[in-house]
């Protein structure tokens, strides 16, 4: 076994084979095609000559295997070839699932996608029961189902309702879950990980297999109706037209049943049709793009406390975030009274994200109320989430700059304010950056770093850094009006509002959007963030940009009709959630309220182009996936330009500006717009 590259084979003195997966060209172990050749040369031998008992596990501090290398699926442009990629993993697998001793899989950290169909094929798991130990099949968040016999293994493991809730959600589960559920035999601490591997191997107890009750889930007669139900509840959030795979998952599963040994060829076929669709080759895009703003905020050590002023829902929610991914995190504001209803919603997320007591807790500890400020000179980082006033955050400035550690960096968390009006009067306006969250805070991925003309290199860096230290997505973007996202996002929402004031229904204008792909209609989306909110970023965008705010808007806010939060917007509200009693019909084409509302956002991406807000169309792209929700299984509002056509797009924004009015003018940067391949 000397020509391995991938792989290191160690025999002990019990005659245990330990196979170590390091791959050599990746920092996380991922199954391309060479390490399943490499895979499948050891397992020839083993057939041959079989261990006491085989240990496959990984030397990468990340984790076990993270999956598939997506890389390939690039690549891959005729189903011939995407088939033969599957079922060269597929007779892998089965190799190692029909050894001749017995097999486990030693996971730690992440074992997702391929990794976890790898594991399945083993007769035992053993997992670290650690905090960075995650297990699942995220394969639809790719545009795929499970394709190396995962599909089959995982159902006749744990059953088809367990199995299905983590296939067609893409949701991990941590060591001690996946022990609940049957997914691995034994969830251990490190100090009995070894020992726990060799005893399986010595015993040989039986495998664990789901309740009965399960098991009758995948009988002919239980298949159809349990299949039903399950594609009525995916298409509420992932409807077939746009998301394909979560119901050919099941329908592959209502014809075939997971103890059908044709259901692995099935699987395969419907893998190798799916790879090669628009919405596959869209959520892959998405997947590096995700991949690139991790990279744009190196993770860093040095951020251990952050102070946040202002605990109004923005404020006190990032102080929660922090303190629950491990920083200190002190809030203030002006009175006790005003931060209590903050650290009343951040104990009720560290309940929903801690299942640990002790680790609750921590958190709870780590969260600090200073309503004097007391801590500012201790924080690595200073973030100010006060109301949107231009001379009340100058004055809190001159207030708190004099306390700053040397070295720490000044946040703010403005939505559409200039940094360089902002920084007037620091002694070091260099250390001021933009840190924009959106919200809400424990749900929205991505935040803007704004960099100002006076931010130093230093200081954009490592308040990326910062954003990649608690686990969320950097965007870096020039100090503009509304910057990217909310920049983007506003003449969307009020040609909506236009369309309000044409008498086009609310939920007709909704519907439009939601087909389109968003997840969230636009009049629904003002009302949750709040028409007071809307108005005033509206306001500010206006007076820099041009253009009108809508009469309607205006009204509602004056009346007190914020949205949800007041009971009524657009829409009335009863329990978070509007009431409409039927669907609405609407004197204006769907199509035509498609094109209306999806052209100004379009048009005004071009503008952030232009204007280099940005770097390159692939971070606008990026922007609005991830921080506005825009229709992931487009690619982004550039992609879905480039494929519906430039000329094409600019002409109907002519023939809509000779129409509806001059918002509908196509910005001057579509004559020299260029969108790489």
């Amino acid at each position: 076994m000397a020509t391995l590259r991938h792989f290191r084979l160690k025999t002990d003195n019990q005659g245990i084979a330990w196979l170590h997966f390091d791959h050599a060209e990746s920092n996380a172990n991922v199954l391309s095609a060479d390490v399943l050749a490499e895979l499948g040369s050891v397992l020839d031998r083993f057939h041959k000559n079989p261990p006491r008992g085989l240990v496959i596990l990984s030397d990468k501090p990340s984790g076990f295997i993270a999956g598939a290398d997506v890389k390939e699926f690039t690549h891959l442009t005729e189903r011939h070839r995407a088939l033969n990629l599957i079922q060269v993993a597929h007779k892998r697998f089965e190799s190692l699932a029909t050894l001749p001793c017995p097999t486990l899989a030693r996971i730690h950290g992440y074992c997702l996608g391929g990794g976890l169909e790898l594991a399945l094929a083993c007769r035992y798991r053993v997992a670290l029961d650690d905090a960075k130990t995650r297990l699942g099949l995220p394969e639809v968040l790719l545009g795929i189902h499970p394709g190396f016999g995962g599909s089959v293994r995982l159902i006749r493991r744990i059953g088809a309702p367990a199995a299905f809730q983590l296939m067609l959600s893409g949701r991990t589960v941590d060591a001690a879950k996946a022990a609940r559920l049957g997914l691995v035999d034994h969830a251990v601490p490190e100090r009995h990980w070894d020992r726990a591997c060799r005893q399986i191997l010595k015993t040989q107890p039986p495998q664990k297999r789901p309740s009965r009750l399960a098991t009758w889930a995948d009988t002919a007669p239980v298949r159809p109706l349990l299949a039903f139900f399950l594609n009525r509840q995916v298409a509420k959030r992932a409807p077939a037209q746009h998301y394909p795979a979560p119901h050919a998952l099941i329908d592959l599963w209502r014809r075939h049943g997971a103890h059908s040994d044709s259901m692995f060829q099935a699987e395969a076929e419907s893998v190798a049709d799916l790879l090669l669709s628009d919405t596959s080759r869209n959520l892959v895009r998405m997947f590096f793009l995700r991949e690139r703003l991790k990279g744009l905020g190196k993770e860093s050590a040095d951020f251990a406390r952050v102070h946040v002023v202002g605990a109004g829902t923005m404020g006190g929610d990032i102080a929660a975030w922090c303190a629950s991914k491990g920083l200190t995190a002190s809030l203030q504001d002006r009175e006790p009274k005003y931060i209590a209803p903050a650290v009343k919603r951040a104990y009720r997320l560290f309940k929903r994200r801690f299942k640990a007591k002790h680790e609750e807790t921590a958190a709870r500890d780590r969260l600090i109320p200073d309503p004097k400020g007391f801590q500012v000179d201790r924080a690595d980082i200073v973030v100010e989430a006060i109301v949107e006033n231009l001379d009340v955050k100058r004055a809190l400035y001159r207030e708190i700059e004099p306390e700053l550690a040397p070295d720490a960096l000044l946040a703010t968390n403005t939505s559409s304010l200039p940094l360089e009006e902002l920084a007037a009067g620091l002694q070091h306006p260099e250390r001021l950056v933009g840190i924009h969250f959106f919200n809400p805070v424990a749900k929205m991925q991505l935040v803007e770093v704004v960099r100002g003309s006076h931010t130093d290199d230093d200081s954009a860096d490592r308040a990326a850094a910062f954003v990649r230290a608690i686990d969320r997505l950097p965007l870096p973007v020039k100090s503009a009006p509304g910057f990217l996202v909310n920049r983007v996002l506003m003449p969307y929402l009020l040609e909506a509002v236009v369309l309000l004031e044409e008498g086009i229904p609310a939920d007709a204008v909704d519907r439009a959007a939601t087909e389109f792909g968003m997840p969230m209609g636009p009049i629904r989306l003002a009302d949750t963030v709040g028409l007071d909110i809307c108005l005033a970023v509206a306001e500010i965008l206006t007076e820099n940009l041009g253009g009108e705010v809508p009469r309607l808007l205006r009204d509602k806010v004056a009346a007190g009709e914020l949205g949800v939060k007041s009971g009524t917007g657009f829409y009335r509200y009863q329990r978070d959630k509007p009431i409409v009693w039927r669907k609405s019909t609407s004197s204006l084409p769907r199509r035509t309220i498609e094109e209306r509302l999806i052209l100004r956002l379009l048009n005004e991406c071009v503008a952030v182009l232009r204007e280099k807000v940005v770097e390159d169309p692939d971070l606008v792209d990026a922007g609005m996936v991830f921080g506005a929700g825009f229709a992931p299984f487009r690619g982004g509002p550039m992609h879905y330009l480039k494929q519906h056509g430039i000329a094409e797009t600019q002409q109907k924004l002519a023939e809509f500006a000779f129409t509806y009015g001059p918002r509908f003018q196509p910005d001057p940067g579509w004559d020299k717009l260029q969108i790489p391949a």
